[in-house]
């Protein structure tokens, strides 16, 4: 069977061709030159074909909610670039970060650009009054919560106490939220019932979930070469990830864990350690149960090829390797 990603590329085509037109080079030319740096250089874009899909799903025409795809690309963008600036990170993409290219001050403009080309872009659309005052709603709550999840990920670099339930509402806000968000709308602007909507929302927040899980255990399992960053990263940078918190639980002493650099056999060592105690198994187990759940609430749709491409979306998120 194809590739769910390569499958999906007429669809992303068509959110990169929007993007082009719905956020064009104006002035200050720099402004929309760092606005559009992301963007143009592409990603999956499950996000906005989450939200064509759940539209495709429940009868709408693609051409129709294509304004909300972009719309969530845009904000999904704009987080990435504030976390860069407040990560410090200075690649993204394989390429300098927008901070790095325009300075932080150019960065947070850049983003705050983004932001509000999104909700200018969703509001301006030909759809039902009141079903586009629901997906603005859904859309602008949904980032408060990624502003919440971000803080609580900063505050957790200070604590040694965090929890397994602590953990799971961060990664809930912070990264998948914006999943559920993009199922939802489409659900919504496609006309579907509040029923079918709010299972929609499910199954992008569970979904979600389960993505940022298994991220955690592609980072300790995959070799750097298919990963694109150092093994291990995240038990050097101190992270409290769900593995983590296991084997904290478990009195495993990560010992290069916060340790910002480590040579390849301490942490070959740290990762046997973390799979003899069942932490990195945990992860994985858990994610695979989150994207299960997921898939079974698309059980409230009729059976169709968008339908069929949203578990296979889900499968994706267990079955990649980076």
């Amino acid at each position: 069977m194809p590739n769910i990603i390569d499958e999906l590329r007429g669809i992303t085509a068509d959110v990169d061709e929007e993007i082009s037109k719905m956020l064009p080079i104006n002035q200050p030319v720099e402004l929309y030159r760092a606005s559009r740096y992301l963007p143009d250089a592409g990603g999956k874009r499950l996000r906005p074909a989450t939200l064509l899909l759940a539209a495709q799903a429940v009868g709408a025409n693609l051409d129709d909610i294509l304004p909300a795809a972009v719309s969530v690309e845009l904000v999904h963008n704009f987080t990435l670039i504030h976390d860069d600036i407040m990560d410090e990170d200075p690649v993204r993409r394989g390429m300098e970060a927008v901070h790095v290219k325009w300075g932080c001050s150019g960065a947070i403009l850049a983003g705050d650009t983004l932001y509000s080309k999104a909700f200018e872009i969703i509001s301006g659309m030909d759809n039902d009054p009141d079903r586009l005052n629901k997906s603005i709603g859904v859309l602008s709550k949904t980032c408060t919560q990624i502003c919440e999840g971000q803080w609580m990920d900063i505050e957790f670099e200070n604590r040694d106490d965090v929890t397994k339930e602590e953990y799971l509402k961060m990664v809930e806000k912070k990264t998948s939220v914006l999943y559920a968000a993009a199922a939802k709308v489409g659900a919504i602007l496609g006309g579907a019932s509040e029923e079918v909507a709010d299972a929609l929302y499910d199954y992008g927040r569970l979904v979600g979930v389960g993505f940022q899980i298994y991220d955690d255990v592609l980072d300790l399992i995959t070799p750097e070469e298919i990963l694109g960053k150092s093994r291990g990263s995240d038990i050097l940078e101190g992270k409290k990830t769900l593995i983590a918190i296991h084997a904290r639980e478990k009195n495993v002493d990560i010992n290069i864990f916060g340790k910002g650099k480590a040579t390849n056999s301490e942490i070959e060592a740290s990762v046997q350690l973390l799979h003899e105690s069942g932490s990195i198994k945990y992860a994985e187990e858990l994610a695979f149960s989150y994207i299960r759940e997921g898939k079974e609430k698309l059980e409230v749709l009729p059976d169709s090829d968008a339908k069929d491409k949203l578990k296979r979306i889900a499968d994706y998120m267990i079955e990649r390797d980076y």
